[in-house]
């Protein structure tokens, strides 16, 4: 996510050249990066990935008595550890004061529509399954061992990075520059004499792992089918990486302006001199380096990671120390290492499986790392066959959520099973006096938003019509081959060609139920009543594929 110059060697000067960036400021020419998910599959031991369907990165100006600074440019923080197969303590709790203990900055969550039985079994040390946080039973530290079935809201990734910068330690020393800063009482925190103070990030990811629910019912109480692309089948180095490519000027007027955008976004603040991009700016696209299988049905991860933790054995993988750094030039690969300072793991050699961040001589390696930062960012719905990775086209939806926060969306080629075939139809035949009105742009706001994913069973054009016109509703939509959406209206929508809704409905393959963020609509007696809605969110270009979306 970020700048377009994102890659190996990417730096705070090379980001802050981009051509593009996601952002819908054009001042943030940051990389922000985050590991894969993966399904195994408990019977074919196949391994598959999940789809990825949005991300929050919330900006935080924490409370402080010390001067509250902007990110100094090429700044680079890893936070959570990637090295981790086991538990990091015994609590499931986030712990983000130094005085009080190891930093703990990741959890995941898990929202469920109940919590009987629990989804990290009780009383877990995290020798063999997650813990759950003390307060929250949605949270814990692990993989939990439960369907995440909430509404709206599957399995997420919870990441919290550090907001003391050392400057003595200097901007690529990840391993570490950053600290989290201490209660200094009053609702205050700060950072240690000479540090400088930086916001707060805080990543979300969200990944639809219900939609495996049914393949591995039989694992629920007892283990996780789930694995990052690092190997780890634990969920115990969840972690992110941030490298700064912002504009320090403007990051330093949005904080010393004090402006509280809330919802409507860091780029509706007054006063910004570079500008914003607009709606329909084109895609901000990057060229992937590596040409590798990465998503279908494979029998090892990219990389061919090992995987290890609980049932599977094998502890912490040991952890790497940092060489010394050419800020010219760094070589960030797929799993950059972050070593808190609470970690006791003794610094010896790697294996040869193990990716970690190296310095780039002068001269130009034999032959690539075997994984790229920016490979994982395209996730794929359950494609049947094995295809090649190919370079992501990124789409922007970008924002602020709540204190401060951004919204970017990635989205790939259309994925080859979306594809028309000879046997579907062209176009959606009228359903019980329902008349075919056409492709609509749908978004995260729902174009269609009477009734959201009504539980149908394998969707139809026939079935949500039908369901739809039962409860009264006058306009219904399908969506991805497989979802519903009921309403009276349709909001203020770009209308697409035919083709692009072409994805075989679930329920029926000679029907087409929409597509990627398309819907087909049909309309009561052809009748479409169009709206106006509010724009809670502020847009950057077309909004893309679910499985890429991350909403920043």
């Amino acid at each position: 996510m970020g700048a377009s110059n994102f890659g190996f060697d990417a730096t705070g000067e090379s980001l802050a050249q981009s051509s593009c960036t996601t952002a819908k400021l054009k001042a943030d020419m940051s990389a922000y990066w985050f590991p894969t998910l993966y399904f195994q599959d408990p019977d074919t031991g196949l391994l598959e990935q999940v789809k990825f369907f949005y991300m929050n990165v919330y900006y935080f100006f924490d409370a402080t008595n010390d001067d509250l600074k902007a990110f100094p440019l090429g700044l680079q923080m890893v936070s959570g550890n990637a090295m981790l197969r086991k538990a990091p303590s015994t609590s499931g709790d986030a712990q983000l004061d130094p005085k009080r203990g190891p930093i703990q900055p990741a959890q995941i969550t898990c929202p469920r529509s109940n919590f009987n039985p629990p989804s990290w079994p009780s009383g877990s040390d995290g020798s063999m399954a997650g813990i759950q946080d003390s307060q929250n039973q949605g949270s814990g530290t692990g993989f939990p061992f439960q369907d995440c079935d909430g509404y709206a809201s599957p399995m997420r990734i919870d990441v919290h990075f550090p907001s003391c910068y050392n400057p003595e330690a200097g901007l690529t020393k990840f391993t570490s520059n950053m600290q989290f800063p201490s209660d200094a009482g009053n609702g205050k925190l700060d950072c240690p004499p000479g540090w400088i103070h930086v916001p707060h990030l805080f990543f979300e990811t969200y990944w639809d792992t219900h939609a495996f629910a049914g393949r591995f019912e039989k694992l629920n109480g007892k283990a996780s089918p789930f694995v990052f692309s690092n190997g780890d089948t634990t969920g115990f180095s969840a972690h992110g990486d941030f490298i700064s490519g912002w504009d320090e000027g403007e990051l330093q007027h949005i904080i010393d302006s004090n402006c509280d955008a809330g919802h409507a976004g860091l780029h509706s603040c007054p006063g910004l001199k570079l500008g914003v991009n607009a709606d329909n700016a084109p895609s901000c696209n990057i060229k992937c380096p590596v040409d590798e299988v990465i998503d279908g049905k494979l029998d090892k991860l990219p990389g061919n990671n090992p995987l290890a933790g609980w049932a599977r054995g094998g502890g912490n993988l040991p952890v790497p120390q940092q060489a010394p750094v050419n800020t010219e030039k760094l070589e960030l690969t797929s799993e950059a290492v972050v070593i808190p300072s609470s970690t006791s793991e003794a610094v010896v050699a790697l294996p040869s499986t193990t990716l970690v961040p190296v310095v780039v001589s002068s001269s130009k390696p034999s032959e690539p790392p075997v994984e790229s930062k920016t490979t994982q960012v395209a996730p794929k719905p359950d494609p049947t066959t094995t295809t090649v990775h190919r370079p992501a086209k990124i789409t922007t939806v970008y924002e602020t959520v709540t204190i401060y926060a951004t919204k970017t969306v990635y989205s790939d080629t259309k994925p080859t099973d979306s594809v028309q075939e000879s046997n579907t139809s062209p176009t959606p035949q009228d359903i019980a006096g329902f008349k075919y009105v056409g492709c609509y742009r749908d978004n995260a706001k729902r174009r269609i938003a009477g009734e959201i994913l009504p539980k149908l069973g394998l969707v139809s054009n026939t079935a949500c019509v039908n369901y739809c016109a039962s409860k009264g509703f006058a306009v219904a939509g399908t969506e991805y081959g497989g979802e519903c959406y009921c309403g009276n209206s349709i909001s203020t929508a770009e209308k697409l060609d035919d083709k692009e809704c072409a994805m075989k409905c679930k329920g029926d393959d000679k029907q087409t139920c929409g597509d990627d963020w398309a819907l087909s609509v049909f309309a009561k007696g052809g009748q479409l009543k169009n709206e106006k809605r509010h724009a809670h969110y502020l847009h950057h270009a077309r909004v893309p594929s679910r499985r890429h979306f991350q909403r920043r």
